[in-house]
């Protein structure tokens, strides 16, 4: 019985926060002062963070269902441009249209802890969208706000090392996406002489990552990602050799900012980086995994022609059927030299497939790194023989080039439908 009581006045506690809540908004849009809007903001954070999950997810819908344009407002600016086509209807037409909970969420970004909050906001969004589709819009607006606010020219790039706070450190090994990091030994031998560690920091998130890219210096392109990762010590500053720099994992801190472009613009400010440090390096690559190949090798939809003539692609798709139960009987380990052929070529024709307009590129880390300019260099059969990499890419690995002086040409060709790769590659499609 008393458990049921409490329960109760639990739940009524939480419905009133919830209303006290939507009160706050209310004003918030309606404050003439910017003392008093902060005042506002902050108090309605403090009530958000106290909500429980159930009444988070009913603000949600309240911020998708009472928010919205006014379509009478948006048709009639519409109409209005339309007519005259004058920039000042132009400006009423983006006024009308605009969404009333845009300007409440840089009212509460406003506060103390106000960014951080709204990134929590659209992490938990994106947890529920799928099942919960009015709240589209609502995930829209807020990204379209934080990929501003997330600008890269407001994020600093710092350096991480071993003098690095703990607590930091503690954040990369927990946000390490790409190949899990096994304690404190295997972090530090990622941050030895002939490694590099640099991240993304926001002035609003002091001390949180947003997202991180670890770097092998060495001397020439790896083919695989078990020398990388032992903890071997690191080489003596005296035989150090560095020609090439290797990206070789890219993690993302932060769920709330899915979408908000950082990758390609850390890549590019840490090759500068090290082209200052290091002027000697020759060369900058990834070491990539290919995640979507072992998908692409299971279908049973047909093979997009991309660059393919249709009896090619006819060919590639049988070719893709025979090398399933070579795959299964394979087992682990390395490949043996007959399959590592045939899917080279099958992986080849996935990541260049889509050479014209209409077929989107299906991987995606391909598409990360082809769309940041990078040029496709060299495929890797037997390169990660994790059990994550046998499962989703068959061992498989990639090298994408990040060649400073094509980075802007490659991007344009990649846009205009070309997958820009090396005649290596090339010369593995049927």
């Amino acid at each position: 019985m008393f458990e049921a009581i409490r329960k109760a006045r639990a739940s009524s506690n939480q419905a009133r926060l919830l209303k006290d809540l939507a009160g706050d908004c209310h004003r918030l849009l309606g404050a003439a002062g910017d003392s008093i809007s902060l005042g506002l903001a902050g108090q309605a954070l403090g009530r958000f963070e106290r909500l429980d999950s159930e009444r988070r997810e009913e603000f949600y819908d309240l911020l998708a269902a009472r928010y919205n344009p006014e379509p009478k407002a948006v048709i009639d600016a519409a109409k209005r441009y339309e007519a005259a086509g004058l920039p000042e209807d132009l400006v009423k037409l983006t006024e009308a249209a605009e969404a009333p909970r845009q300007e409440l969420f840089r009212r509460l970004n406003r506060a103390d802890r106000g960014t951080a909050c709204l990134v929590r906001m659209r992490r938990e969004i994106l947890g529920n969208k799928k099942k919960r589709k009015q709240l589209a819009a609502v995930d829209h607006d807020l990204q379209h706000l934080l990929s501003s606010w997330f600008n890269p020219g407001f994020l600093q790039l710092e350096q991480i090392d071993w003098n690095s706070p703990a607590s930091l450190l503690e954040k990369v090994i927990q946000h390490e996406a790409v190949h899990a990091i096994d304690g404190w030994a295997d972090l530090r031998r990622r941050i030895e002489t002939d490694r590099r560690l640099f991240a993304y920091f926001h002035p609003a998130l002091p001390g949180e990552p947003l997202i991180f890219v670890e770097v092998a210096l060495g001397p020439e392109m790896p083919r695989a990602i078990a020398p990388l990762l032992e903890r071997q010590a690191a080489p003596d500053a005296q035989v150090r050799n560095y020609k090439v720099a290797t990206f070789y994992s890219i993690s993302n801190c932060q769920r709330g900012l899915k979408g908000v472009n950082l990758g390609n613009f850390l890549i590019k400010r840490v090759v500068e980086a090290l082209r200052r440090e290091l002027p000697q390096l020759q060369r900058f690559c990834t070491l990539s995994p290919v995640p979507s190949l072992a998908s692409f090798l299971q279908s049973k939809e047909p093979i997009k022609p991309g660059v393919l003539t249709v009896e090619k692609s006819r060919r590639m798709e049988k070719q893709r059927e025979l090398v399933a139960p070579r795959l299964a009987a394979a087992g682990p380990g390395p490949l043996p030299a007959a399959l590592v052929k045939d899917l080279s070529t099958l992986c080849a024709v996935h990541l260049i497939k889509s050479a014209t307009r209409g077929y989107p590129l299906a991987d995606p880390v391909a598409r990360f790194h082809l769309g940041n300019g990078a040029r496709l260099k060299q495929i890797n059969p037997n390169g990660d023989q994790s059990a994550k990499g046998r499962k989703e890419s068959y061992g498989f690995m990639v090298n994408y080039a990040y060649e400073p002086g094509e980075i802007e040409a490659n991007y344009e060709r990649f846009a205009a439908g070309e997958v820009v790769a090396a005649q290596r590659v090339k010369a593995l499609l049927p």
